[in-house]
């Protein structure tokens, strides 16, 4: 019998479609939820059924040390556009490694994402801590495959 151990945390990798790869910190929002609908039936009073309705994809949150400005960038050609409309919409993969970082475990892809907030955290000098960018990204689909 082969043991099958969990996936480790700690080791992925981020690519979004026209921006130059990027390390992040940490990557959240890797969740989708399905609406119940209930409908009850006329004449039986004692149940209702639950009917399938919309699904929901959570924003994904990515989080990295502030240094170069891509995200930012993307996120300003939607507040600021350029062009006839807002910016570009994009896809990217979301990808789980081995601990050695050669092998793919897993892969989240998103499409049509778009950025909805871009953050710093806190200046302070009485700390000596790294700046830290946050994007959220809304997207309309997320999809998982395993190696």
């Amino acid at each position: 019998m082969t043991r099958k151990d969990p996936y480790l945390a700690f080791c992925f990798k981020v690519t979004i479609d026209g921006v130059p790869a990027a390390y992040f910190k940490s990557v959240g929002g890797l969740s989708f939820e399905t609406e119940v609908v209930e409908y009850r039936e006329g004449g039986e009073n004692n149940s209702t059924h639950k009917l399938i309705g919309a699904t929901k994809w959570k924003n994904i949150i990515l989080k990295r040390g502030f240094g170069s400005n891509e995200l930012i960038q993307w996120r300003e050609q939607w507040v600021m556009p350029t062009g006839p409309g807002p910016g570009m919409r994009k896809g990217g993969t979301i990808e789980q490694m081995a601990p050695d970082g050669k092998k793919v475990l897993a892969t989240w892809t998103w499409q049509k994402g778009w950025p909805v907030k871009w953050e710093l955290s806190e200046l302070d000098a009485s700390k000596s801590e790294v700046s830290i960018e946050t994007l959220e990204i809304a997207h309309e689909g997320l999809s998982c495959t395993k190696a």
